[in-house]
């Protein structure tokens, strides 16, 4: 038997504590990232997924993006962070991400995935996930 108490898992849409969930599904674009010489210098496809437990603010969103965490904003972060030029890990990728998502004080928490596409041959992708809290 598995000792989990260390485990927690990701608190997503909670009505009685104001706890919203906003994602990213299945984000494909290309990056410049990998170790191996035949990885640098040229981009290769990655997808990424994630989600927020996001805290509401008080009040009404009334139908305002200020009002809410902004998934194009995101989306665009995520752009950013692979325009700066090449990573050799899809883990320091993921921690990128995740810290652009936490800079809004709204997200409690961030969970990343990053999966290479077309690295292994025999495999439909690899990668990693992680969890980072506020």
């Amino acid at each position: 038997m598995t000792d989990r108490t260390n485990v927690h898992p990701l608190r997503i849409a909670d009505a009685k504590r104001r706890i919203r969930h906003v994602f990213v599904r299945d984000l494909e674009l290309n990056a410049n990232i990998g170790v191996y010489r035949r990885e640098k210098g040229t981009l290769q496809p990655v997808r990424i997924n994630i989600d927020l437990t996001v805290e509401e603010t008080e009040g009404e969103v009334d139908d305002k993006l200020e009002n809410v965490v902004d998934y194009g904003a995101v989306v665009e972060g995520i752009k950013a962070i692979l325009a700066g030029g090449h990573l050799n890990l899809v883990e320091t990728l993921a921690e990128k991400i995740a810290a652009h998502c936490l800079e809004d004080a709204r997200v409690k928490v961030a969970r990343v995935r990053i999966e290479k596409l077309e690295v292994v041959p025999e495999a439909q992708s690899v990668g990693v996930e992680i969890e980072r809290e506020a």
